[in-house]
């Protein structure tokens, strides 16, 4: 079935993809396919100068396997491996602010040995 195919599909979407290392911008992105329940997944890369950036790539990847998304906001990230800990703030201009509580619980379940914490402050 359809809803089949696009669960497989989504099953096959990485959670988190974020920089290993520095302070980025970030996205929240609900993906959906076919019938089938939608899931949220978290995009950070230094690459993007906008968050726009990051959603169009993201979008196109996802286009290429029958995904659709939306963007649920945005802020920045600080990734600090050294430390082994990431913070997640701030919002985006043209999305806003994504939900931080989300976001974080997605990192901590990839990265599970980190302190992960949150704020709406700060750009």
């Amino acid at each position: 079935t359809r809803a089949a195919m696009a669960g497989e599909a989504l099953s096959r979407v990485p959670d988190v993809q974020i920089d290993g290392d520095g302070v980025f911008k970030y996205v929240l992105v609900r993906v959906s396919g076919a019938g089938a329940p939608a899931k949220d997944v978290v995009r950070g890369h230094g690459w993007a100068e906008y968050h726009a950036d990051l959603f169009e790539r993201t979008a196109e990847e996802l286009a290429r396997h029958g995904l659709s998304c939306e963007c649920l906001g945005g802020g920045r990230v600080s990734h600090r491996p050294q430390e082994r800990k990431i913070h997640v703030y701030g919002y985006s201009v043209g999305f806003g602010r994504a939900d931080h509580a989300v976001t974080t619980e997605k990192l901590r379940a990839e990265y599970p040995d980190y302190e992960i914490t949150w704020a709406d402050e700060g750009y």
